[in-house]
């Protein structure tokens, strides 16, 4: 494990866990919007990527052990904490969310450009669909059993596209890679469309990095 490992996952236990206490335990926002922008704001862990050096670190110590953790506190677990988070909306969207980001990692550590890709449409993309969504949306519809709204499906692409652009650019990306941007990020808002409620934040994710690879590689 090197030195940039080690402050690598240090960083990340300790933004997390400022964004949980913050918006969980200090914040009288409403619950949803609370729960929203902890779902945003996780999407910046790929900004301390860079540091990681050994991939079984950055899986095995940053990423799968908030798989347990959101278990724990999501529906799944029968004496779970009874969390306010879990109880409210999609109850599992955390725990699906760290699931996806450590498939990611593993799959991925190599390019970290395709992993932040899709960290960026589940966080910022699909987290802004909803709150955009929510606020703005007249137009609304439903296919798989959650409201949707086209309001907020703009808002996912117009994200997702502005965030993996700063993202890729942050980790030296050359430019070409953002020409096949808009393709992904119209496959990501389809999928955010028909996934079914909290399977979201799987199939966006993974969705994402994946086209985004196999386009890269055409």
């Amino acid at each position: 494990m090197s030195f940039g490992d080690i402050v690598g996952v240090l960083i990340v236990y300790l933004y997390v866990g400022s964004l949980l206490y913050i918006f969980e335990f200090r914040s009288n926002e409403d619950l949803f919007l609370r729960r929203k922008l902890i779902h945003i704001m996780v999407g910046n862990i790929v900004f301390i990527l860079p540091l990681f050096d050994t991939r079984w670190v950055m899986v095995g110590l940053a990423a799968a052990p908030f798989i347990i953790l959101t278990f724990l506190i999501s529906p799944l677990f029968s004496i779970g904490l009874n969390s306010e988070t879990s109880n409210s909306g999609h109850g599992l969207g955390l725990f699906y969310y760290s699931i996806s980001w450590t498939i990611l990692a593993f799959l991925f550590f190599e390019d970290l450009g395709i992993i932040a890709v899709g960290i960026i449409c589940m966080s910022y993309g699909d987290g802004m669909a909803s709150l955009i969504g929510r606020r703005f949306g007249k137009h609304r519809f439903n296919l798989t059993g959650d409201e949707k709204s086209f309001e907020g499906s703009v808002a996912m692409i117009f994200f997702s596209f502005g965030m993996s652009i700063i993202a890729l650019f942050y980790l030296d990306a050359v430019p070409e890679r953002i020409l096949i941007l808009p393709l992904v990020v119209l496959i990501a808002t389809l999928v955010e469309i028909l996934s079914v409620r909290g399977l979201d934040n799987l199939l966006v994710a993974l969705s994402s990095s994946i086209t985004y690879y196999i386009l890269l590689n055409l």
